[in-house]
C-alpha cells in the first residue's frame, strides 16, 4: 500500500517543480504557456510566501515527488481556488490521489467552504478529473483566454462545496 502526502513546497523543490511546469505536456494546458525562467520562478515563490492565504504543496507518493498543488484564498469558511499539475512521468492515477489529498486538507484542516477550479476548453483530462472528484460545472466563460497558438479558448468553471464533499465521503 502506498503512502500519499502533501507537504509544503520548499525553495529546494523549485528546480523540480519548474522542470515539470516547463514540460510541453504540462505547459500546453496552462494559462501562461511561456517557459518559466529560474529567476521568474524564484520571484513567484517569494510572492506566494508573502500571502497568508496561499498554500503551495508538493504531492509525494512513498516519498517520491509526483505533483504540485497551488491554492489561493485559503481561509476558514472561505472560497479558495486551486491549480495543479502532476509530474509528466507520474503514474496513472496520481492526479486523482493528489486531488483527494488536497480536498481532505482543505475541507478538514483548513475548513474552507468551497473550492473553485478553472479548466481550459481543450484539457479534457482536467474536465474529467474535476467531475470525478465531485466538482459541479458552474458555467463557461466564452473565450477569455488566448492560447499559445493565438486561438481564443473558453474557460470552464467548477466548484465543490464542503457539504457536498462530506456527503460523498459518508454516503
Amino acid at each position: 500500500m502506498s503512502t500519499d502526502r502533501l507537504r509544503p513546497l520548499r525553495a529546494e523543490d523549485l528546480p523540480l517543480v519548474r522542470a515539470w511546469r516547463n514540460h510541453p505536456a504540462v505547459r500546453q494546458h496552462m494559462f501562461t504557456t511561456h517557459e518559466i525562467t529560474a529567476d521568474e520562478h524564484a520571484q513567484w515563490f517569494q510572492r506566494q510566501q508573502a500571502d497568508a492565504t496561499r498554500r503551495l504543496y508538493l504531492f509525494e507518493r512513498d516519498g517520491v515527488p509526483q505533483g504540485f498543488m497551488h491554492l489561493s484564498g485559503v481561509r476558514p469558511g472561505g472560497v479558495c481556488e486551486w491549480g495543479f499539475y502532476a509530474a509528466p512521468d507520474a503514474p496513472r492515477g496520481t492526479g486523482r490521489a493528489m486531488g483527494a489529498a488536497t480536498l481532505a486538507e482543505l475541507f478538514e484542516v483548513e475548513q474552507v467552504h468551497k473550492i473553485c477550479g478553472q479548466v481550459l476548453q481543450g484539457n479534457r483530462a482536467s474536465l474529467r478529473f474535476h467531475e470525478a472528484l465531485g466538482f459541479q460545472p458552474e458555467g463557461v466563460l466564452p473565450q477569455p483566454h488566448v492560447g499559445a497558438d493565438g486561438q481564443r479558448q473558453d474557460v470552464h468553471c467548477y466548484g465543490l462545496q464542503a457539504e457536498a464533499w462530506r456527503a460523498t465521503r459518508t454516503g
